[in-house]
């Protein structure tokens, strides 16, 4: 299962962290990550300074932050190995993965179980299904040559280890059982605890948190916001981790923040349905209905959806014991006033586990309607609820916060054909509308929304309402509906011709009601016409005129239907005219492996064993090792007859492959390494398998080295070298039209642009912010820019968009901030960069292209880099001084 592009990002920065972590410790590690510029940004109120676990200091603890619906069960699977190959350093390490509740442990031990579970997918391929799983209650099941040879995972509540008296709990008792697992353990192993009274007193208990001890497991804490100060010292003594890894959309204070994502990217993945529409009520009753209401309309839709079945599902959250609306009187008043089939409703409290053995996305399942307090608060995953529906006040934070998480699901993590569908509904009994929108968006910046997406995300029958809360003009786009005598089916297709703008439902008669929510280009007109039948143009074009007449001079250059073009840069590559992308050069860039030493030397690579420790320099670092880090010296009894040199190679390959170098030439590089370390630096076979995860880092290391130093190569020769002929193209360069940014997050603040290509309203959104929540360098930049009368239109770019114009760099691309078509025709690219990022080896390489991007040109482009002030100037006149 492909990770998410958020989710890949989180577990790349895990990754980065433990490299970093295994060469300079945890603390400047977590620094070093998180001091970043582009981190500290997605970090914003998150950071902080690290904080180790008492008397582990040495030991990693960083949390990953991802909102509900991000698919951190996922997440926390792939983390295993990522944190082997660049941590544990250990082929089968031993993984205990803590849970808050019974509920979610027999969920999870059931889905790492299941084969056909993407959790456990991601463990079969990484561990190449050498995979146990134990249910911690199990652990006596555990074998010696399981723990040798397969990753184990043990799953438990947090409540099952952390005790303060390990008396008479089955983790923490001697068992007889466990004995072949301490045969070979030193009875002065220190760390252990030990028998308190018998015939046994004073030997090592045989129990499975000794086992645990022994084998420094790697912890991982699922939903840590009920478990961080959680993790107690007295347990995590006990469980002796090499590493512990949190995973939770709301964490605590003690929590070292390593990653977070924003809600907004689950949005644009496509993964939670989205914005929330709210009805707030001034009665419990009223709410009840509401959402009884709106379920039934969204029954209908679903109906009506080909692509899967749905079956919406009302999330109710009642009161407690001691208050009025309690879990018993909301049923009653489902099934006695409102006439609901008991069947319909479960019930699931902690007494009550009506849900237990349902599938509720089973097409027999009954059930419609799930009463709750907080029992759904983690780990409950139904991505048919639709409507959360709190007969409660909201203002609590926590438990409505989850609650409401319950229903932002999308279901099939795929947007559905009815733009309903992709949406969450909120009833909630409130007795202001101002309380309950600022209930609701409390609760969304909580799950991980910008204060500045929120109004994005919030729907409101009355937007003024929303737009007067927020300190914010109304800002509605142009629409209009016709309805035509013809069933909604026969015209749905015509929603393909521009699926951002025109949407076909049907009216109370069940004949098409077509909505045109933004102003058509003459391509897409031309398009809609083509599609709708002609007998029922006469209506439909009526009206359409009336609307482009009203709105014509409010219509952007993109709505009118204007395009413009940015050239890109190309090379002549062995007689072909190429677009300038790196990944094109190398395509023609002849190279091998054997051109590149594969010696290492002392400082690339260096080992000294002392007594039970390996002593290894690399790349100038010196890192420590002893047995239990990579192999646990419980492991140790692989016999070392059975080691080889091509064995040690063809492990090698496995970790270290690389998809720009065959596989043959890649193993006899690996070979020629391994025989240059055996033989000519005298380094025993023993001690390279034992050190084999840092061989590979360093391995990996240096073929990344080559390829960029080939990659540098190819891109110096083709663009920059004394052959080189770059030049620009009109017919292969990028065209800027109306819709190419569809579904990014828009700029929601107040200033209004004179000349953006895309009309205000359908600005993508800027980067940073300025001190005290003003806007940031980045939007002024734009402001000087939009001021400008030369600038006939300028465009926000936005970055790795597959329709955003860039430049090639020699490792990734550059894309630039802005945009524009001047008056006489000529193309201006502006970039802004503050003081910090100027001097970074990236935008100096940036600056270069851009430069060599113009030069080229014959004066129809033009490169700008803009400081906030530059030799006296601000940015309006620097951007002014570059076209002139």
């Amino acid at each position: 299962m492909k990770l998410k592009q958020y989710q890949q990002q989180t577990i790349d920065t895990l990754s980065a962290f433990f490299k970093e972590a295994r060469v300079r410790g945890p603390q400047a590690a977590f620094t070093a990550i998180t001091s970043e510029p582009e981190q500290a940004k997605r970090l914003r109120g998150y950071g902080g300074a690290y904080k180790p676990v008492k008397g582990l200091e040495a030991v990693p603890y960083v949390c990953l932050r991802l909102p509900t619906g991000g698919g951190k069960t996922l997440l926390a699977a792939h983390a295993i190995a990522h944190a082997r190959d660049h941590w544990m350093e250990q082929q089968y390490p031993v993984v205990v993965w803590l849970v808050p509740s019974d509920a979610i442990r027999r969920q999870t031990v059931e889905a790492l179980k299941d084969p056909r579970h993407p959790y456990r997918q991601s463990l079969d391929d990484a561990f190449e299904g050498r995979v146990r799983v134990f249910d911690i209650g199990d652990f006596t099941q555990a074998t010696p040559q399981d723990l040798r040879a397969n990753l184990c995972v043990f799953v438990g509540t947090i409540q099952t280890l952390k005790v303060s008296n390990t008396n008479g709990r089955k983790v923490y008792a001697h068992n007889e059982m466990m004995e072949p697992h301490f045969s070979a353990v030193s009875p002065n192993t220190a760390g252990l605890e030990r028998n308190d009274d018998g015939p046994m007193k004073g030997d090592i208990r045989f129990s499975f948190a000794n086992l645990l001890h022994m084998h420094r497991p790697l912890v991982i804490v699922d939903e840590a916001h009920t478990a961080v100060t959680g993790l107690a010292h007295e347990m995590q003594q006990r469980l002796n981790p090499s590493a512990i890894i949190e995973m939770t959309a709301t964490p605590r204070g003690r929590s070292n923040i390593l990653h977070s994502v924003t809600a907004q990217e689950l949005k644009d993945e496509q993964m939670i349905k989205m914005p929330v529409v709210l009805e707030e009520h001034k009665s419990w009753q009223s709410a009840v209905n509401g959402a009884i209401l709106k379920r039934a309309e969204l029954e209908e839709i679903a109906k009506r959806d080909r692509e899967a079945y749905i079956r919406p599902i009302i999330l109710f959250q009642a009161q407690n014991k001691d208050q009025e609306v309690t879990v018993e009187v909301l049923r009653d008043h489902l099934v006695d006033v409102k006439g609901i089939p008991p069947e319909s409703i479960a019930v699931v409290t902690g007494n009550q586990r009506e849900l237990n053995g349902i599938t509720l996305s089973d097409p027999d399942c009954p059930i419609d309607y799930v009463i709750t307090v907080q029992a759904l608060k983690e780990g409950w995953d139904c991505s048919f609820a639709y409507v959360f529906c709190s007969v409660a006040n909201i203002s609590s934070a926590g438990d409505a916060e989850q609650l409401l998480g319950r229903v932002l699901r999308m279901p099939y993590a795929t947007r559905r054909s009815d733009p309903a569908l992709n949406k969450s509904y909120a009833c909630l009994n409130s007795p202001s509308f101002q309380e309950a929108v600022r209930g609701l968006v409390d609760r969304l910046v909580d799950m991980g929304f910008e204060e500045s997406e929120v109004q994005d995300n919030i729907e409101h029958a009355q937007p003024e309402l929303l737009d007067g809360l927020f300190d914010r003009q109304t800002r509605a786009k142009p629409s209009f509906q016709v309805v035509v005598d013809a069933p909604a089916a026969e015209l749905k297709g015509i929603e393909t011709v521009a699926p951002h703008k025109i949407k076909v439902g049907p009216d109370e008669s069940g004949n098409a009601k077509i909505s045109v929510t933004d102003y058509p280009t003459p391509d897409e007109e031309t398009r809609l016409f083509a599609a709708i039948p002609v007998k029922h143009h006469g209506v439909f074009r009526e009206e359409l005129e009336k609307f482009k007449a009203a709105n014509n001079a409010n219509a952007s250059p993109a709505q009118r239907g204007e395009t413009f073009v940015a050239p890109c840069l190309m090379a002549e590559v062995q007689g072909e005219l190429v677009f300038a992308d790196n990944a094109h050069f190398l395509e023609f860039h002849d190279w091998s492996l054997s051109d590149h030493s594969h010696q290492l030397s002392e400082t690339e690579f260096s080992i000294r064993q002392v007594a039970e420790t390996f002593e290894i320099d690399l790349d100038g670092d010196r890192l420590t090792v002893t047995h239990s880090d990579q192999t646990e010296q419980l492991s140790l009894d692989i016999a070392v007859e059975g080691w080889t040199e091509q064995g040690l190679v063809q492990w090698l390959d496995r970790k270290v492959r690389d998809r720009f170098i065959g596989q043959g030439e890649l193993i006899r590089w690996l070979g020629a390494v391994v025989s240059n370390l055996t033989g000519a630096r005298g380094i025993p076979l023993s001690s390279l398998m034992r050190c084999q995860f840092v061989l590979a880092r360093c391995l990996q290391k240096k073929l990344i080295a080559i390829y960029e130093a080939e990659s540098t190569k190819s891109y110096q020769m083709n663009l920059f070298g004394q052959d080189a002929a770059p030049s620009i193209s009109y017919d292969n360069g990028f065209k800027f039209f109306d819709g190419m940014f569809a579904g990014v997050r828009l700029y929601r603040g107040r200033q209004r642009f004179r000349a953006h290509f895309t009309g205000n309203g359908q600005v993508p959104a800027f980067d940073g912010k300025g001190e005290n929540g003003s806007e940031g360098e980045e939007i002024q930049c734009a402001v000087a820019l939009d001021s400008i009368p030369d600038v006939k239109h300028w465009i926000r770019n936005v970055p790795k968009h597959p329709n955003a114009f860039f430049l090639p760099r020699a490792s990734g691309r550059h894309y630039p901030d802005f945009v524009a078509e001047l008056n006489d025709g000529r193309t201006l690219v502006v970039e802004y960069k503050g003081q910090r990022g100027k001097s970074d080896p990236k935008e100096i390489e940036a600056l270069n292209i851009g430069k060599k991007w113009q030069a080229v040109s014959g004066g129809k482009a033009i490169y700008c880099r803009v400081e906030k002030e530059l030799n006296g100037l601000d940015m309006r006149a620097q951007i002014i001084r570059a076209i002139q």
